[in-house]
């Protein structure tokens, strides 16, 4: 297993549609301990392929939500979701990325999701939550959709996170940090 680098917004790879996975072989299994063992290093919620520059439709989540430990992994991941709002969420309601490190803005998903998929060896996998599960399900769907969470602000939101983009120099890509090595953006 290894921890591999974190690509920071502004990469082609980030906003790029995942690729189906077709081969169900050992190599895919390594890579997806690799994930595991990446987002474990970065403190994150789940972690997407594309995150870490691999094109496959893959991602993992590792999460707690009221107590309740949720870990798992989806291949090629197809998400339902409740309606999602279109108005300005509740400011207390923010949402981070581990490709936008350090950073949090409020966010509106929906209430719940289920994403159904494949695991490592092709064998059926659902999962469905609310809350927290529900909007990890949702960020990392996105994230193989080509898109970051930043695509889903709006107002004022919107606004302070292109600020920030174009403040961090996040507008080239090859930006990345290594969990593990480089400071923690978050500070856990």
């Amino acid at each position: 297993m290894a921890i591999r680098p974190i690509l920071i917004a502004g990469d082609p790879r980030l906003t790029t549609y995942a690729v189906p996975v077709a081969e169900f072989d050992a190599a895919l299994a390594a890579f997806v301990d690799d994930l595991f063992e990446t987002n474990t290093a970065a403190h994150g919620a789940g972690l997407a392929a594309n995150q870490v520059g691999d094109p496959r439709a893959v991602f993992v989540y590792d999460l707690n939500d009221g107590g309740v430990r949720h870990r798992g992994h989806v291949v090629n991941p197809v998400l339902e979701t409740s309606a999602i709002p279109e108005t300005m969420p509740d400011p207390e309601d923010t949402e981070g990325c581990l490709s936008v490190p350090g950073e949090r803005y409020p966010t509106g998903r929906a209430e719940w999701a289920r994403v159904t998929g494949v695991d490592v060896e092709g064998d059926p996998v659902t999962v469905e939550g609310h809350g927290y599960l529900a909007r990890c399900l949702q960020h990392e769907c996105d994230h193989l959709a080509g898109h970051l969470y930043l695509d889903r602000l709006i107002g004022r939101n919107q606004r302070a996170a292109k600020k920030m983009i174009k403040s961090m120099g996040w507008v080239e890509p090859g930006n990345s940090w290594l969990p593990g090595s480089d400071s923690d953006p978050f500070g856990w």
